[in-house]
């Protein structure tokens, strides 16, 4: 052979040596990310292709199914009750991804996930489409539903969960979406749809139960309350209430939207009329540092609800004592998400400890053979069991015959406590109620917050607009 053919040859075999150390390198190093590459359409209608597995709420009942299809796909993804559940399992779409439990569990509801391995090769070898894994979620079909329904068109959300083991039995949000409209094979309708959502004004596909964080007003004076009580004040310790308090080193003054029965009430009395003068007073006392620890004890400034990536509750830092004076109320830059204040009331109910709220108790392979289940898990003890069944109490006091009657159950004891959050001058104040019941065994704490209720400015109270939603999600649970 001569010395041209040679080098000829060297060089073909050197460019087939790199193209085989390229392709190595791509098949180990790069397939996940060539697969998740936007421009990479075999893989995505692959995957748009799949069999997913189902999503349920509690007594199996469907949420999100596959169908097959007579189209490209195969296989249609769907959502049976339309808007209702759309909080919970979010969209599966072409092109704009995932959202809700079907971001969160995609691996196994596309049955890619490792635990589905030995599954894949079965149906390899037998030559049968593959199939993922159910998820099964925590929803209870009637409590969403009475959610949903007492809601209605108003903005904002309602979050219920089970104060002994965490577990979320209803979450709505609203204004809504059908993840129907999105989920189309009809590529270029289904991509309308999700800009006109995207769009709105309004946020329908905003999580507004677990991803948003709002001023929780009064509701917050619970938190307040834990603390004076672990401070060593007793529910009949007296507080200074007057009818008006001028913030430290201000000229600002606070006013009490009602009449706290005195200069001096005791701390029952003061949750019960949900005075204002008398619980800024309670958190200069406390100071800052009590307070914020009582505050993180309950969760905030901590993220929850992985399932849906809920958003961390936030109580401010570097507080002086007008700041402080309103933060012990649910003001200045206090935030909570709906989920949030179900947590502080849940773990009231739950004689101090706050359990970790879940969505998904278990995934199940096709084969219905258990994946992974979720075993219920203490977050903190938030306070000691003899001060949660005085503050306890004191909530009922409050159903009973304070501001937060219209979240009463007739033959059920409830405790509750009523929030009305200022928020923006130039916007209607938030109407919160945050409750549990029956209270002498709790197996249901609701929080319910209404951004734009649909009545004059002045008329909006926690009581009057929030607690009858509360009230409607509580006697479904019971």
């Amino acid at each position: 052979m001569n010395r041209p053919i040679r080098r000829v040859a060297f060089v073909t075999m050197l460019m087939f040596a790199l193209l085989l150390a390229n392709g190595t390198y791509m098949t180990l190093f790069r397939t996940g990310s060539l697969a998740a590459e936007p421009q990479n359409r075999r893989v995505r209608d692959a995957e748009f292709a799949q069999d997913r597995g189902a999503i349920l709420a509690a007594g199996k009942t469907e949420i999100a199914t596959t169908e097959p299809s007579k189209d490209r796909f195969r296989y249609q993804r769907s959502y049976p009750a339309g808007s209702l559940y759309a909080p919970v399992t979010g969209f599966y779409s072409y092109d704009h991804g995932s959202s809700g439990v079907e971001s969160t569990y995609n691996s196994q509801l596309a049955g890619t996930a490792d635990a589905l391995f030995v599954r894949r090769l079965i149906d390899l070898t037998t030559n049968r489409a593959p199939q993922g894994a159910s998820v099964q979620t925590t929803i209870v079909p009637a409590m969403q539903e009475a959610a949903a329904r007492a809601l209605g068109d108003q903005k904002g959300a309602v979050v219920a969960l089970d104060p002994q083991t965490g577990a979320v039995l209803a979450l709505v949000t609203s204004p809504t979406y059908d993840p129907n409209d999105i989920a189309s094979h009809q590529i270029e309708e289904a991509g309308r749809a999700y800009d006109r959502l995207a769009g709105a004004e309004d946020r329908p596909l905003a999580n507004r139960a677990a991803r948003e964080i709002y001023p929780p007003g009064s509701t917050f004076k619970l938190v307040t309350a834990a603390a004076a009580l672990a401070d060593g004040q007793e529910p009949d310790s007296k507080v200074d209430s007057p009818a008006r308090l001028t913030l430290p080193g201000t000229k600002t003054v606070l006013p009490n939207s009602t009449n706290c029965g005195g200069t001096s009430i005791t701390l029952t009395q003061a949750l019960k009329v949900s005075c204002n003068t008398a619980f800024a007073n309670l958190g200069l006392e406390l100071g800052q540092d009590k307070l914020r620890e009582q505050a993180q004890a309950f969760g905030f400034d901590q993220r929850h609800l992985a399932d849906l990536n809920g958003v961390a509750s936030r109580f401010p830092d570097d507080l002086d004592d007008a700041q402080l004076a309103l933060s012990s109320i649910g003001q200045f830059d206090v935030a909570a998400s709906p989920l949030q204040m179900a947590m502080v009331t849940a773990g009231i109910a739950n004689d101090g400890v706050v359990m970790d709220p879940y969505l998904v108790s278990m995934v199940q392979a096709p084969d219905l053979k258990p994946l992974s289940t979720h075993e219920p898990t203490e977050l903190s003890e938030a306070m000691t069991p003899e001060n949660a069944q005085q503050l306890q109490q004191m909530m009922v006091e409050t159903v009973a015959s304070g501001t937060g009657r219209n979240g009463a159950i007739a033959g059920v004891e409830v405790g509750g406590k009523t929030g009305t959050a200022q928020s923006d001058p130039s916007r209607k104040p938030f109407a919160w109620f945050t409750s549990f019941a029956p209270a002498d065994d709790p197996r249901v704490a609701v929080a319910v917050v209404v951004e734009d209720a649909d009545i004059p400015r002045q008329d909006i109270a926690g009581g009057r607009v929030a607690a009858p939603i509360a009230r409607a999600v509580m006697e479904a649970g019971l």
